[in-house]
């Protein structure tokens, strides 16, 4: 399975931007797809998640101005990020934790897509 990521870029404060991820390759279930990021000389952080169950999860930082999708048919997850603030400024990176027809549950990461925000 990889993760092909894109829709980065640069926006201005206050500005919005979607990130998309998809997986391809021999996918037998993907149980969650997320999006984390990684700021200069900071840690991965969750920015959202999404269950197959439709279940979403967003880091307090980005709650009530994000919402994380997911097209299953077309194994896509898509992250919408209005107000955005110069701290979101990061390399935005995409996660799925997928299974295997044995049950065998492992995660898969994209590359990373760079969103500068200018103030």
């Amino acid at each position: 399975v990889q993760l092909q990521a894109s829709g980065g870029g640069l926006v201005q404060a206050g500005g919005s931007l979607s990130l998309f991820c998809v997986a391809s390759g021999t996918i037998f279930s993907i149980n969650s797809m997320a999006w984390y990021r990684q700021g200069q000389e900071k840690q991965r952080e969750l920015v959202a998640s999404i269950r197959n169950s439709g279940t979403t999860n967003y880091a307090d930082t980005v709650k009530g101005r994000s919402t994380i999708s997911r097209d299953d048919a077309r194994n896509t997850v898509h992250l919408r990020m209005n107000s955005l603030k110069p701290e979101d400024t990061a390399v935005y990176y995409c996660k799925a934790r997928v299974s295997t027809k044995r049950g065998v549950e492992y995660d898969v990461w994209g590359q990373g897509t760079l969103v500068t925000v200018s103030s």
